[in-house]
């Protein structure tokens, strides 16, 4: 392919008002690069990918991509013709193929009639073309590769009204009708959010197998551990490239961190932390996550102490002491708009455990949280909490920010000194632990990210204390910093905690038990990792589930 760069970015500066989010980049981006951007929430990530899109076309310097080159894009919140069902809208990636198909019909059709022998061998030649270049499209087998598809995304039915799908599923759709479409490079902006573990690593597959550029911004750490080669850092406006995936950015970025005097910053005590459990065994890492439920009294008694008010860490505020019994379902069933969700689950959950709960969309993980909360009854059989259990409960929704204050008026209430755990603690040095320093914690609400928003809400319940913690997808729109101090500060928690999430990286982390949605409305109480899970279902399976070991077959793209 001529030119040696797809892409080229020079002394590319965007503002917002008088922040300045991008400074003075130069880039060049090489054919075929899979890379991954990563940088704290607001640091330019989506603006970066918006601008190369050509979404964003206010800024100086200049973005240029290759002549001739095909751009595709998902954004965060992406756009489906309303006007078109599922189906229609996936197809939509087809249009030149289709009007190729359409051409070659149509010529087809008229050689059937009479024609003068100059006009034939014109008409056969001009059909030996298009069928070249439809068959080199793949252009005889639309149908079966938009099966393929939406079978391996778990797409809703094809003439379902697009208006009608949740933010999860227009995701998935957009998604799919660009890796149909094939342009040469991919900007994706998270997209993983909302898939489950079994899409994301068959969209791994699917990237890592790609013959054009992917650019991702995303959370999921196994995700850019496995499909990059690059990882772009946004830092202070800078763009650093790091050659190699992102366990190797983690190692060359601490020893970075290391060289310039940093050794003691909260930032790089998390990240030496993941490296190092990156760099353990599979059988470490387990003995590490089981250890916490065998030696709870110890870790009971090593927190009793409270929240540190002068760590810069996220801290969660410890609630009363448990008693033996936390959380017990015996034999519960729960019926859902005439039909079965959930049937004959059982679990006792041991006080310090940490229980992941993973599944696909729908299956019930959100209303296996609110039985426990008591906002829903059992269809069939018993909840039992215990009754040194004090719930906190931190759901999936934002609408509960007011947009109209500043991050430091929603978090503090205009107060200099919050309560946490029963100590004072500095508002601003509190919403510091949460990245909101300096000016960011002048920010209005509305104004903010997704990812921002979500860090914004977690500062606020965490605040609330309890010795057992309910996380709806805590995960979704973290950046990578902040997912890291999360993680640390679930491991450090003096309770037991629940945690619905579709990340492996975080669920591998801290995890010590699942309770795995497996279909047909049955959920499965597992001791282990999310890895662990996933090598013996596997083994169970063997070559009996052909459905399932289907979605991990390629598109051919």
């Amino acid at each position: 392919m001529a030119g040696e760069y797809i892409f080229t970015i020079s002394g590319l500066s965007k503002a917002y008002g008088q922040r300045v989010v991008l400074d003075n980049i130069n880039l060049c981006f090489y054919h075929g690069a899979k890379i991954g951007i990563v940088g704290e929430n607001g640091s330019g990530k989506s603006t970066l990918l918006k601008i190369m899109a050509g979404v964003e076309t206010n800024f100086n310097g200049t973005a240029q991509p290759l002549k001739g080159i095909q751009i595709g894009y998902l954004p965060q919140e992406p756009m489906l013709d309303p006007s078109k069902n599922v189906r229609q809208n996936i197809e939509e990636a087809f249009a030149p193929i289709k009007t190729l198909i359409a051409e070659y019909e149509a010529l087809s059709e008229k050689m059937g009639e009479t024609m003068a022998d100059d006009e034939m061998e014109k008409a056969i030649e001009k059909m030996g073309r298009l069928q070249d270049k439809i068959e080199a499209l793949n252009g005889w087998e639309l149908d079966r590769q938009v099966e393929l598809a939406m079978d391996a995304l778990m797409l809703p039915p094809d003439d379902m009204d697009v208006t009608k799908l949740s933010g999860g599923e227009r995701r998935r759709v957009a998604l799919c009708h660009l890796l149909l479409q094939k342009p040469d490079i991919l900007l994706l902006d998270e997209p993983t959010n909302h898939l489950d573990a079994e899409t994301v690593e068959w969209l791994e597959g699917a990237l890592r197998e790609y013959p054009g550029n992917v650019i991702v911004v995303t959370h999921d750490r196994y995700f850019l551990d496995n499909i990059t080669k690059w990882i772009l850092e946004l830092d202070s406006g800078k763009g650093i490239p790091f050659e190699g995936n992102y366990s190797s950015w983690l190692e060359q970025k601490s020893a970075r961190m290391a060289q310039s005097e940093k050794q003691s910053s909260s930032l790089r005590k998390h990240m030496v932390k993941e490296l190092e459990w990156i760099r353990s065994a599979p059988g470490a890492r387990r003995s590490q996550n089981k250890a916490r439920v065998r030696e709870y009294e110890k870790l009971a008694a090593s927190a009793q102490k409270g929240v540190d008010v002068n760590s810069l860490d996220i801290q969660i505020a410890p609630g009363p002491a448990l008693g033996e019994q936390v959380v017990e379902f015996k034999g519960v069933f729960k019926a859902y708009n005439g039909g079965e969700l959930i049937k004959d689950l059982s679990f006792i959950a041991p006080r310090g455990a940490i229980v992941g709960i993973i599944g696909p969309n729908g299956v019930g993980k959100t209303t296996l949280f609110r039985m426990i909360v008591g906002q829903e009854q059992p269809t069939a059989g018993e909840v039992a909490i215990g009754q040194t259990v004090a719930l906190s409960y931190v759901d999936q929704h934002r609408d509960d920010l007011d947009g109209s204050k500043t991050v430091y008026e929603e978090l503090s209430g205009g107060a200099e000194f919050i309560e946490m755990a029963g100590r004072q603690i500095n508002s601003r040095a509190y919403a510091a632990r949460f990245n909101f320093r300096g000016p960011d914690q002048q920010k209005k609400v509305a104004n903010l990210s997704g990812g921002e928003r979500n860090r914004l809400h977690l500062a606020k319940l965490l605040r609330r204390g309890g010795n057992t913690l309910l996380l709806d997808e805590p995960t979704n729109d973290l950046d990578v910093a902040t997912l890291r101090a999360l993680e640390d500060a679930i491991m450090e928690f003096n309770g037991c905690v629940f945690v619905i999430s579709h990340d492996r990286f975080f669920l591998d982390r801290i995890c010590t038990h699942l309770i795995a949605f497996e279909g047909d409305c049955k959920a499965r109480w597992f001791e282990g990792s999310f890895h662990e899970y996933e090598e013996a279902r596997l083994k169970e399976l063997g070559g009996r589930d052909e459905k399932r070991r289907s979605r991990y077959k390629r598109l051919p793209l």
